[in-house]
């Protein structure tokens, strides 16, 4: 009996020097937990040596260190920047565009700050677009300038370590005076439409009236059919017909009577 108590007691002893044991390293080496949607960049005495995968990992030296980079796709926003068109018109315009972290150690090592020089290069790339092209090319072209942004932005982001998803054009707004002004050209260009359709309309009218005309002026009978079906379709009239009877031809009295 002695014996089992002996063993018990060497194996609790055992297990609270583990747990201390365990205390101390936690203590001195902590773990670093990298999750999914991160990468860890690993740091040994101030310098890069390797990226870290999701999972958990105990830094074994006081001078290692690790930085969590996020990789989820972000947005990026350029707010109203006002600028002037190929004919001079001064608009405010503004850029969404989404991007990822695609190069950690490229993104934190090889530049200060990847989402400013992002934004700088979206910023250059809005007013270049925008100030080659006329107020009127622009606003047709409207769905198609994010393509051409993403296009002249994309190689700062991959100098970055980003990859550039896609850009589009969030707003675009006109001076008051103008906007007025193409609020009536828009609605002129709506009255023209409808004045021109009508055309169409009255035009195709009489060209049935004429055909119709025609037809009647060929075949005479067509338009006494045409009353009687006219009649026949409403109750209670009274339609009297004159049938021609045989032609009476006058003869001319003999002599003498």
């Amino acid at each position: 009996m002695s014996g089992l108590t002996s063993l018990f007691i060497v194996v609790i002893l055992a297990l609270i020097a583990a747990a201390i044991v365990n205390a101390m390293l936690e203590r001195q080496f902590p773990r670093t937990t990298v999750l999914e949607f991160e990468r860890g960049l690993l740091y040994e005495r101030g310098r890069f040596t390797r990226v870290l995968a999701p999972g958990q990992y105990r830094m074994w030296a006081a001078t290692s260190m690790v930085r969590k980079v996020d990789i989820r796709p972000r947005i990026a926003n350029v707010g109203g920047q006002e600028v002037l068109t190929a004919d001079g018109i001064a608009i405010k315009v503004s850029v969404a565009a989404r991007y990822r972290v695609a190069d950690p150690a490229l993104a934190v090592n090889g530049i200060e700050n990847y989402e400013i020089a992002l934004h700088t290069a979206l910023q250059l790339a809005l007013r270049t677009a925008v100030s080659a092209q006329t107020l009127e090319a622009l606003l047709q072209a409207r769905t198609t300038l994010g393509k051409e942004i993403t296009e002249q932005s994309a190689p700062v982001a991959t100098a970055a370590g980003l990859e550039l998803l896609g850009a589009d054009l969030k707003d675009l707004t006109l001076p008051g005076e103008l906007k007025k002004i193409f609020t009536q050209v828009a609605h002129a260009r709506q009255e023209g439409l409808a004045a021109l359709e009508k055309a169409r309309g009255e035009t195709a009218a009489l060209r049935h009236l004429a055909n119709a005309a025609q037809l009647l002026d060929r075949n005479p009978a067509l338009m006494q059919l045409r009353t009687l079906q006219a009649f026949g379709q409403h109750s209670g009239n009274t339609l009297v017909l004159g049938v021609p009877g045989p032609a009476v031809v006058p003869v001319k009295p003999a002599d003498g009577e």
